[in-house]
This record gives structure tokens, sequence and C-alpha cells, in this order.
């Protein structure tokens, strides 16, 4: 594998996993306590659980497109945010497992020398699985930095 490529594949799993500029998935999300989980910030349009499930959602979503032929969009934006504003028991935990099942997904393809970061997804518009990928990072950064700012808002961040 030609040294770029390795380079790149590399930068990609550590965005994936989290740290370096943004703070990491479990870092926000493992320890959250439940009892805010439903509640929604002052001027914040959603809960911490919406925001999550939006999360979840949404990686899922772009895992799917990239690696299934029959993929079928889901409804924007209905389909994205869950009207729930609380969890169920479980629920929370389940959500987080998903999502961290999706992005270890993810991080497999970037790790496998044989999967074409550049060629164009079949059945897309042009977009690539480095597209896709970045997508998920930039996606997951954004949410988690309003979800640190929901739990300081919450007085739940340390």
């Amino acid at each position: 594998m030609p040294t770029e490529d390795r380079a790149l594949r590399d930068h990609l799993l550590e965005m994936l996993r989290g740290g370096s500029a943004h703070v990491d998935l479990a870092t926000v999300v493992d320890d959250f306590p439940a009892k805010f989980a439903g509640t929604k910030p002052k001027n914040v349009p959603y809960s911490p659980w919406q925001l999550l499930e939006h999360m979840r959602f949404t990686v899922n979503d772009l895992l799917l497109f990239s690696t299934d032929p029959k993929y079928v969009a889901p409804k924007w934006p209905d389909d994205y945010w869950p009207a729930q504003e609380a969890p169920e028991p479980g629920e929370w935990e389940t959500s987080v497992k998903a999502l961290k099942a999706d992005l270890a997904a993810f991080e497999g393809i970037v790790a496998d020398p044989k999967a074409n970061l550049h060629a164009k997804i079949p059945w897309g518009d042009g977009q690539t699985l480095l597209r896709e990928v970045l997508l998920a990072c930039q996606h997951n950064s954004y949410h988690l930095g309003e979800m640190v700012l929901m739990r300081r808002e919450l007085g739940a961040w340390k």
C-alpha cells in the first residue's frame, strides 16, 4: 500500500474514533445522566436523546448508502429526527451501542486496503467512500460538540 494511502486511512481512522480536534463519542455519551436524556436545554430545539438518535440514524444511513446497492434514501428531515423526546429504559445504551457498531464498521472498511476510497459509489450520484466517511466524521464532530454544550447547560459535564 502506498505511503500516502496508508496515511490517509490512518487519519480517517483517527477522525472516526474521535479525539485530536474533537472529543470522542464515549467521553460524551457513555456516562450521560439518564435524568437529563429527555430534557431540552433552554433555546435548544431537541433533547440529548433526540440528538443521539439523530447521530445514530445518520451514521447508519451513511454506512448503508456506502455499502448497500439496494439503498433507499430516508425522508428528510422526518426520518432523521425522532419525535420522542426521551428514551425508554435501556434505549440510550442500545442507541450508543448501535452508533459505535456503525462507526466500527466504517473503520473496518477504511482499514481494508482493498476498499477504494476514491471510487464513485455505483448507486450514488458521484459520491465516494472517502466523502461518506468524511461526512460521518464531520457530522459526529459537530453534534458531539453540541452534546457537550447541552451537558454543560444541564450541569452534567465535568
